[in-house]
């Protein structure tokens, strides 16, 4: 069983000149019939991918530890606060083996880290052959947050869409293949789920007085996204917009969109490299 690749897979593709305002956060009128309608179907159809993500990733996995190269898979998640990546990381990431994931949340640039160029310490952080990196939150942060709070000037901000796009032409050249998520919250939902933060002392930890902040900010920070992700945006390193309203939609669609990049580049099962039969022997002979 595969993902949805003419439908749900193509629908989440970002379009040219988008307009996240004629995007949908919860109800869409794209939402394939075949695909789940309710919380119920998505639990069961995540339950059906697990398998079918474990056994991609291994044999991903397997190809790098058996001597040989292998390609790797880079999951960015972008969104405004609240829009579930945390979640996508636990429920989504959750069903691989954590072994052949790496995961890294990137914060405000460290003393250290800005003074560098904004790419250096993505760079470092780049998944080796056989794993799936984690990105949450990216280099668009340099002209998402930068450019919204004047943290560089329009020039430098302008540029940095270029060298995007070309750092990631260069991490298909490494056989690294990004798949680029924009978690579409409504201002509405987020409201709810800051609230529901401040109302349970177990949600205490998730709150931030910043995440208000932002929110003030909330048109230019929907400005941005869509400069940021018209500049970017291309056949091979696309764009795909997932209505975050509903996290059981969420997690279900960056499931498909992972088992499909997995089924794009893992590898066969590697090939011994002994004599099974003689080792088979052997082993019959330690019994």
């Amino acid at each position: 069983m595969s993902a949805y690749p003419a439908n749900l897979i193509e629908a989440l593709r970002a379009e040219p000149g988008l307009k996240l305002s004629q995007r949908a956060t919860k109800d869409a009128q794209w939402w394939p019939a075949d695909a789940p309608q309710d919380k119920k179907a998505a639990e069961k159809r995540m339950v059906e991918l697990a398998p079918l993500l474990s056994e991609l990733q291994e044999r991903l996995f397997a190809a790098s530890v058996s001597g040989g190269t292998a390609p790797a898979v880079l999951l960015m998640l972008q969104g405004m606060d609240t829009s579930g990546k945390g979640g996508i990381v636990r429920h989504v990431l959750g069903m691989l083996d954590p072994q052949g994931v790496e995961h890294h949340a990137f914060k405000a640039p460290t003393e250290e880290e800005a003074a560098h160029d904004f790419l250096w310490r993505i760079t470092k952080q780049l998944p080796a052959g056989g794993l799936v990196g984690v990105f949450d939150r990216s280099h668009y942060e340099d002209v998402l947050v930068a450019k919204v709070k004047g943290y560089a000037s329009p020039d430098v901000i302008e540029s940095r869409y270029g060298k995007i796009v070309d750092f990631e032409k260069q991490l298909l050249e490494q056989e690294i293949l990004p798949i680029k998520v924009m978690l579409h919250i409504s201002r509405e939902e987020q409201y709810e789920r800051l609230a529901e933060r401040l109302e349970r002392a177990d949600k205490h930890w998730k709150y931030s007085p910043g995440d208000v902040d932002d929110r003030l900010l909330w048109d230019d920070f929907q400005a941005a996204y869509e400069v940021a992700i018209n500049r970017t945006d291309n056949q091979n390193a696309p764009w795909h917009i997932v209505p975050a309203d509903q996290k059981w939609k969420a997690r279900l669609c960056v499931a498909e969109l992972l088992l499909a990049a997995l089924e794009r580049v893992a590898p066969d099962w590697p090939a011994a490299a002994f004599d099974v039969k003689r080792e088979q022997a052997r082993l019959e002979a330690a019994k």
